[in-house]
């Protein structure tokens, strides 16, 4: 593995963080997340037509430009210092590669290349609350328990006929970006309790009327750049994603957990640095007794402490993009970084970290929304340790069914 970054890759960067440094600052943000979409469709327009950011890691075929998940974490991250506020983790980090690994040629030929050029934004819809579990990050997926399990609850879905088109019923909550995406992808269960499966259904909703049956709210979320939305359908066309329902769309889901792991982890990682990095400018300017607070040797210690946890948790993240089995765990460190930094940034920044008018707190909000979103950490690193088989043989673990005292291990 070569860690260092290529050229194409830091100029990747560059360009990106040189277009957000003029178009996403905090006011931006802030009037971005007050419009109907709750972010500037004309700044989505230039990363995507200009940057084509939405097809970076999509095949060329599709008019993606082909690149990698090192490629995508970079963006992410860079996504992550501004905050930016943006359809680009929900279309490109989570329906996107669905799309692409379980849908029809017909299906991706369709839709990737409008979403590779910006024209149409995705948002993965699960039932359940919890888009963590769905995607295999902090519960096993086996059953479809986490989304009703073919019970009542969560989303239904039944054949409407001889004409192949499907029905769905019931509702999610939390579906990131879901009140302005143009595609829903949702996943729903069919079958009755007995044979219950799970599989993905596209419903399109940027056509001239929303389809019928399908109501969309957006939610007051504590992160206001992380627009939340509950989804629900009643007797709702929809399209089932793939061939045929003998698609295993549980397995597909996991998969494309663990990518999008890596890329939300670097996310996390660039507000974590970007937190810090104002923090630091703050205490070299901000004096007491005479001389800058950044300048006392406990200041100092704290900085440095969180230096090397934003250092280490960026490690993990490409580490991660480079072998996805890691996401799990990197994306734990990442927004234990991430909580950590902020807290401590609002501490340091004294009176005027806790004022609405201070971009400190926007930080602070969105580390305490990802978590709630996307973790909590212990459950990620549980998880990730009972793959490992850390407490036992887990999936792919060799070794005894149960340790003996010393071989336990104290997570």
């Amino acid at each position: 593995m070569d860690a260092a970054f290529t050229a194409e890759q830091d100029e990747i960067r560059r360009t990106v963080r040189e277009l957000l440094a003029r178009h996403s600052g905090p006011d931006d943000v802030r009037s971005a997340v007050g419009t109907r979409e709750g972010y500037d469709a004309a700044l989505w327009r230039r990363l995507a037509q200009g940057l084509g950011l939405p097809g970076l890691a999509l095949p060329q075929e599709y008019g993606g430009a082909g690149c990698g998940p090192a490629e995508l974490a970079v963006v992410c991250e860079e996504a992550g210092r501004a905050l930016l506020p943006s359809p680009l983790l929900a279309t490109a980090v989570l329906a996107a590669p669905l799309i692409a690994a379980l849908g029809t040629e017909e299906q991706r030929t369709a839709l990737l290349p409008a979403v590779a050029a910006g024209e149409l934004t995705a948002a993965l819809a699960v039932p359940g609350g919890s888009l963590s579990t769905a995607l295999g990050l902090t519960g096993d997926l086996t059953g479809g328990s986490w989304a009703g399990g073919g019970r009542a609850g969560g989303v239904q879905a039944r054949p409407a006929g001889g004409d192949g088109g499907w029905r769905l019923y019931g509702e999610a909550d939390q579906v990131l970006d879901g009140h302005s995406a143009g595609l829903l992808l949702i996943a729903a269960h069919t079958g009755g309790f007995p044979r219950s499966r799970t599989l993905l259904f596209l419903v399109r909703t940027d056509g001239p009327r929303a389809p019928a049956g399908l109501v969309r709210t957006r939610q007051t979320a504590l992160d206001e750049t992380r627009p939340l939305a509950r989804v629900q359908l009643r007797d709702t066309e929809a399209e089932l994603l793939g061939a045929d329902d003998t698609v295993d769309a549980t397995a597909a889901l996991a998969v494309a957990g663990r990518a999008a792991a890596a890329a939300l982890a670097a996310e996390a990682v660039g507000a974590a640095a970007s937190a810090l990095e104002r923090t630091v400018a703050y205490v070299g300017e901000r004096e007491q007794f005479g001389r800058a607070i950044g300048s006392f040797q406990a200041v100092k210690h704290r900085l440095a402490d969180l230096y090397v946890r934003v250092q280490s948790a960026r490690s993990a993240a490409y580490y991660a993009a480079w072998d996805p089995e890691a996401g799990g765990l990197a994306l734990a460190q990442a927004l234990e970084a991430l909580r950590v930094t902020t807290a401590e940034a609002v501490q340091l920044h004294g009176g005027i970290g806790f004022t609405w008018e201070h971009e400190a707190h926007l930080y602070f909000k969105r580390a305490a929304a990802d978590e709630l979103l996307l973790g909590p950490v212990h459950r990620l690193r549980d998880h990730a340790a009972r793959r490992a088989g850390l407490f036992g043989p887990g999936p792919g673990a060799a070794g005894p069914a149960e340790a003996g005292p010393a071989d336990r291990v104290a997570v």
